[in-house]
Formats: C-alpha cells, structure tokens, sequence
C-alpha cells in the first residue's frame, strides 16, 4: 500500500503553471530524488503535498487521508509529514535546543524535560549536542540546517520533505548535511528531496523524479536515469550535468565567473576538492598563464572555448580547449612552470591541429 498517492495534481498562478498534470505513489521507505531544471515545479510539488501551497486541482491521499480535503487538519498531517526548507527557518531568538523543543512540547503535548532529553539525543545525532545552548546566529549554515533536519524529526514523521536542503550552503557544508540525509535513508525514513546534487541522487536514492513540462517528465530508478534515460529532455539534462561548455572570446574575459561556473560544475557532480582543484589549475595554466598572453603577444586565438566532461564510470574528467591561429601547443616540449604542472596533472594529454585550429583535449588523473 502507499504511504502518499498524487492523482492529477495541478497549481496555477496568475503567470506560469508549473504542475499541470502530477501522479505518482510514494511508498514506505522510499527516498525520492526530484531533478529539473529551475522553474518547473519542484518545490511546488512538495509545498502541494504538505499544503503550503493550496493545488488549484487534483488529489493527495496521505496514509489514507485526502489531505486535499478542505475540512482535512494539516497541522495533525504535517506532525507526520516533515519538511526541511533551505533556508532553515529556525526562531533566531530561542537558542538551539529550545528550537527542537518548541514543537514536541506545543504540538505533542511533551514535557518540557522529556522534549530535551529527546532534543539532546537528536543533536547528538547530528553531531551538535555541543551547541545546544548557542543561538542560531552563532552556527554555520551546515550547522543550521542540521539542526532544522533535528527539529524536523522530533516530531517523529513518517516520512521527510526536503526542499533543496544544501542550496543555500557553502561547497565545504554540503557534505555535512547530506551525511545526516545518507544516514536518515540507511535507516529507512521516507523521503523526497528536491536537490542538485548528483551523486547523491544516484548513490543515495530508490527512485527519481525528473520533472519538466509541467509534470513528473521520467521516473525510475537511479541506474536508469543516470544512465539510461529514456526521453529526450532527461538525456539533455543529465548530458548537461556532466558537461561544461565556456567560451573566452577576448582577453578581457570574466575570469572570477569563469572559475565559479567550474566551481558549480564540480558541486553539482560532488567532486572531491583535489579533483575540483587539479581542474581549476589546467584551466588557469593552459588558458591564463598561456592563451592568453600569447594571443596579445603573437596572434589572435579566439574564440578558446573549453569543454570539462566528466565520466561516471571512471570517475574521470577530460578538458578541451580549442583555440584559432597558427599552430601552438603550449605544452609540447616546454619546460616552464605550467607545463610542468599540467603533465603532472594530466594522465594523459593530445593535442591537434587541422585547418587553423588548435585542439588539446588533456584526461585530469582521478586523485588518489
């Protein structure tokens, strides 16, 4: 039996319908992964099913309960349906422990001591039981939302909503947070996260849901959505995913924002930080340190662009970089600085060239 079934759920505004046509079952112990590009309905699914958002039609059943019904009590509903939102939403003035009590003590009807035994048992849970008299003000977003996901299950739910918990994080908080998730799922919490973090969808996750054209566009396991996708837009998508294009068309490129999609690109993937690193330096050393100041000393090359493709299967990352001009390897045969550091990079390096353009496509070693 399900724990949630969705029939034919809709929510219109005055501008855009994001969910036009929504079905699906959700059942015990399941951890969902929701994919998509932005704007097509991903946390809207998920503030339909706990009513933060009012469907304009269709049906929720949650363990037998139309939760759509108007005369349905959500506040009794969402006891058992948890939500962690990402931006925390904890009570800026109530310190740690006293925001994990407030709802056991309000709405279960817990005494004050028996909510902070609880309380302290979740926190060390999550590794924060030495914060528990600290304000919210004085933890890291990590930290934060490792309270919030405390908070969410001392109110012992069925099942936990997450809308997209590590978005607002710093890189290095992500991984924190997602451990608490991992863990959560090894011991059978329902679950349904809307993320962007890819590795953890596939490593993690039962099922996924990628979402677009204002539906659930595929669904099914993680094997297959990664590496199989059977419609058109889910292929596109999960190709983007591993592949970066850049294009530098003059020497006044934005470098801070070229380096931060990089950075993007490797997050969305969960690299580790010495891959994420290896990547940043080829494209500095051979695009910065070379490209460019040879394009301003010799001749033009532009338009470079450079493509990162990263490879599930090996886990390994190959960087193209074409350029126009005369024929110019910078790495062939040199011994300065940035050569020698992309060689030992590199695990293996080639380099052509056909018809006025330049083609070096360089395989980052997986870090060891």
């Amino acid at each position: 039996m399900s724990m949630i079934k969705i029939e034919h759920l809709r929510k219109e505004y005055p501008n855009v319908t994001p969910l036009k046509d929504v079905s699906a079952e959700i059942n015990k112990g399941d951890v969902i992964s929701i994919i998509g590009p932005s704007g097509t309905g991903k946390s809207t699914l998920l503030r339909c099913l706990n009513q933060l958002e009012t469907p304009t039609s269709g049906k929720v059943t949650f363990d037998g309960e139309v939760i759509t019904d108007p005369k349905c009590k959500m506040n009794k509903v969402r006891q058992k349906m948890g939500m962690v939102f990402q931006s925390f939403n904890l009570f800026d003035n109530l310190n740690i422990i006293e925001n994990i009590m407030a709802g056991p003590i309000k709405l279960l009807g817990k005494s004050r001591q028996e909510a902070y035994d609880e309380g302290m048992q979740l926190l060390r849970r999550v590794g924060l039981a030495e914060k528990a008299m600290n304000l919210p003000s004085e933890l890291s977003g990590g930290q934060k939302q490792r309270v919030a996901i405390a908070r969410a299950i001392a109110m012992k739910p069925e099942m936990l909503l997450f809308d997209e918990p590590t978005s607002a994080l710093d890189p290095t908080m992500v991984g924190e947070v997602l451990q608490v998730i991992r863990k959560l799922a090894n011991e059978g919490m329902t679950m349904m996260i809307v993320t962007h973090e890819m590795k953890f969808a596939r490593d993690v996750c039962n099922r996924v849901f990628y979402m677009d054209e204002g539906g659930i566009y595929e669904e099914g396991s993680p094997k297959q959505i990664f590496y199989n996708p059977q419609r058109e837009k889910t292929r596109i998508f999960i190709k983007r995913l591993k592949q970066l294009n850049l294009e530098i068309g003059n020497q006044d490129y934005d470098f801070i924002g070229f380096t931060s999609e990089l950075d993007r690109f490797s997050r969305e993937l969960m690299l580790s930080d010495k891959l994420v690193r290896n990547i940043q330096l080829v494209f500095e050393e051979i695009v910065s340190q070379n490209l460019v100041p040879y394009s301003e000393a010799y001749y033009n090359v532009y338009p470079i662009n450079v493509v990162a493709e990263y490879s599930d299967s090996d886990e390994s990352l190959w960087m193209n970089i074409t350029y126009r001009g005369m024929q110019y390897n910078p790495i062939d045969g040199k011994e300065e600085l940035s050569a020698v550091i992309v060689k030992k990079i590199a695990q293996d390096i080639k380099y052509k060239y056909e018809k006025d353009l330049n083609s070096l496509d360089i395989l980052i070693k997986k870090p060891e």
